[in-house]
């Protein structure tokens, strides 16, 4: 986070060559020194557009210098003007969007199966969001057009390259079929152009990251998809760090970063966040996102061990907005002051989620997370608990709890690896489908098999739901059935009277409860938990706060001495941090995101709680002083049954408190 700095302006500059006197009110110092004064310490600047134009004067492609453009040396002024006052300036540059090859060099577009160009950007007429293909006369163009940035900025003055719009996409060009038949490939079968896909984008993104380091050894170098997915892990080492793309306020939504970052975290590389300063998305000129907004989006992600980016996007004429400067700027002064209590901290983990990302798709799938993912990181978040999210190929030992929500396909490979992490002390929690087939030894049950009703009522006990009144719960979603064969069954389930299909219904929506026990919602096998329903993706949908009481319950069982608690909202976000042998930070966020329009979700208002206790396990160490940061305030605390508890008496949307603390911890 360090050397890449952790406050970053991602500078957008797609101009069309319909806008004339591009530039004409550019002035390098005041360009500079605005960023300066607005605590920036990147900036990312443009090579070339989606529009195809370039910003700087090429030796190569002279002709695609922007028609209108009245400083031609303006990407060369920025970065020395930015480079006197210690600002890095990596450079932007597009891969598979460019209006000019839309128009001018149309073979080199991505073809279906129809021979129609592929759009995967979407976006109202006119756009230049057709996808280039990288197997056809487009990759060489593409390596000259790098090898030009290099040399015209020159290696000593070039800090990095922000390579965007490198997705997976699904070509059916004659350059793919021809290539795809060499591979041994069935262009007319999907299955193979899909993944004839992916190893073009690896094989992509490993000969232009070879190119870079060799020409411009050591600068950064990342390649911009908004899916952070095993696809991308695989060819991770073409990585010099990542840049997790996601406008709250745009398609992302504010579920898209917390599970993308835990994820992302593992990958062994340091992160950057973006947001951006819309409040819409990228290209909403003129429009400012709320404060408040800005600010919750960035501190989140100092809590999740990222640096943070800001979109913005230079008006054609060169002068950066005062409004966006004072927003970015009163936001990233927090920020800087933040930044030595979370340089080098490492979120802790107690429980791991085990992502259905993983099996899914970019391109037959959709890059939308799966329901059941985001309803656990909801749930999780809620109940304050401390977790990241994992892949099958992660190590499971390093959590006490794993979660399969809902949708993991069965392997063998991955019940032996569940039940040797079971074998070893682990504990998990599966629902619905989740690595489940008719028998499962791992979760003790036997004769399972979809049930036949969209709706049933679950029935709260003295272990599961203990705290919910003692009748039928509705679930939103049709479930499995399943029979007890060596495990305890910790909660039943109760069937609706019929189920609505031809003539048979009942007033608005499903039947009532027949009355008593037609089955089995929840059964236990010593530290391994199974739910009937899919509990994760009912609750990503309809949020019934019985769902959540349910799995507090069953992580009760299999998480003893959680590591954070609090008497505060469920909207609190409690983020526990490892800074150094001696020291954890504890962030507590408390922002409320509001759908106050039919389009987007933002936020406006910052809500003080007061008096707030906070419970955290130290085990077998013992705390020696608690500061709230980076105000240095101490606060007093005491020591209770491993815990370290304490009082913060005003939570007002961001606060740190760092707890240093002596002894070993006990395993």
């Amino acid at each position: 986070m360090d050397d890449l700095s952790s406050r970053q302006v991602h500078l957008d500059f797609h101009t069309s060559q319909y806008i004339t006197e591009v530039g004409k009110d550019f002035d390098a110092e005041e360009f500079a020194e605005a960023l300066r004064r607005a605590h920036v310490n990147s900036v990312t600047c443009f090579a070339r557009c989606h529009h195809g134009w370039l910003y700087y004067p090429s030796r190569e492609n002279s002709e695609l210098m922007h028609p209108h453009l009245k400083r031609p040396r303006l990407l060369l002024e920025q970065i020395e003007a930015c480079h006197k006052r210690g600002i890095r300036v990596p450079v932007y540059t597009t891969v598979r969007w460019d209006e000019r090859v839309l128009r001018e060099k149309p073979e080199w577009l991505c073809r279906d199966v129809k021979g129609d160009p592929v759009n995967r950007g979407g976006g109202q007429e006119a756009h230049f969001c057709y996808d280039i293909c990288l197997n056809s006369g487009y990759r060489e163009f593409f390596k000259k057009h790098i090898l030009d940035i290099i040399h015209v900025v020159g290696r000593e003055n070039l800090d990095g390259l922000f390579l965007d719009i490198v997705m997976q996409t699904e070509c059916c060009c004659e350059d793919c079929r021809r290539l795809m038949k060499e591979e041994g490939l069935d262009p007319d079968i999907r299955m193979d152009r899909v993944s004839f896909a992916e190893l073009t984008l690896n094989r992509f993104r490993s000969e232009i990251s070879a190119l870079i380091w060799e020409h411009a050894p050591g600068i950064s170098v990342f390649y911009n998809d908004p899916g952070i997915d095993p696809v991308m892990r695989r060819s991770i080492d073409t990585y010099s760090h990542l840049e997790l793309e996601s406008l709250p306020s745009g398609d992302w939504g504010y579920d898209h970063f917390p599970a993308m970052a835990r994820y992302a975290a593992h990958f062994g590389k340091k992160m950057i966040g973006m947001t951006g300063k819309f409040h819409t998305a990228w290209g909403d000129f003129h429009s400012l996102k709320n404060k408040e907004a800005l600010e919750f989006e960035c501190f989140q992600m100092l809590a999740m061990g990222a640096g943070c980016s800001v979109g913005d996007q230079l008006h054609p004429w060169g002068r950066l907005s005062d409004a966006t400067c004072r927003l970015i700027g009163e936001v990233y002064e927090s920020v800087e002051a933040k930044e030595p209590f979370c340089t080098g901290a490492v979120m802790e983990a107690e429980a791991a989620v085990l992502t259905p990302h993983e099996y899914l798709n970019p391109i037959l799938d959709g890059r939308e997370l799966p329901a059941s993912l985001v309803g656990a990181v909801h749930m999780l978040q809620e109940l304050s608990y401390q977790f990241t999210v994992i892949d099958s190929e992660d190590c499971f030992d390093d959590y006490k709890v794993l979660i399969l929500p809902d949708e993991i396909p069965y392997s063998e490979k991955l019940e032996r690896k569940l039940e040797e992490y079971v074998a070893g002390g682990g504990a998990v929690f599966g629902s619905y489908h989740a690595c489940i087939r008719e028998r499962s030894s791992l979760y003790g049950v036997k004769d399972v098999r979809e049930s036949e009703y969209s709706r049933e009522f679950v029935l709260p006990g003295s272990v599961i739901g203990k705290d919910l009144p003692e009748e039928p719960f509705v679930m939103y979603g049709r479930g499995t059935d399943v029979g007890a064969a060596d495990s305890d069954v910790i909660m039943q389930k109760v069937h609706p009277w019929f189920e609505r299909k031809g003539k048979r219904f009942c007033s608005h929506l499903h039947a009532p409860a027949r009355g008593g026990v037609q089955g089995t919602e929840m059964v236990q096998k010593g530290n391994v938990l199974y739910c009937a329903h899919p509990i994760f993706r009912i609750y990503r949908e309809y949020a019934p706060r019985w769902c959540r009481e349910m799995f507090r319950d069953a992580m009760e069982i299999l998480c003893p001495d959680k590591l954070v608690s609090h008497t505060g909202s469920s909207q609190v976000q409690c983020i526990l941090n490892q800074k150094d042998d001696d020291t954890k930070i504890l962030h507590l966020l408390f922002y409320i995101p509001e759908k106050k329009s039919e389009n987007i979700y933002t936020i406006e208002d910052v809500i003080p709680l007061y008096n707030m206790e906070i419970r955290v396990f130290l085990g077998g160490r013992r705390a020696e002083r608690i500061h709230l940061v980076p105000e240095c305030k101490e606060i007093p605390f005491r020591e209770e049954d491993g815990y370290v508890v304490f009082r913060v008496e005003e939570l007002r949307g961001h606060q740190m408190a760092e707890i240093k603390y002596v002894g070993q911890e006990e395993i």
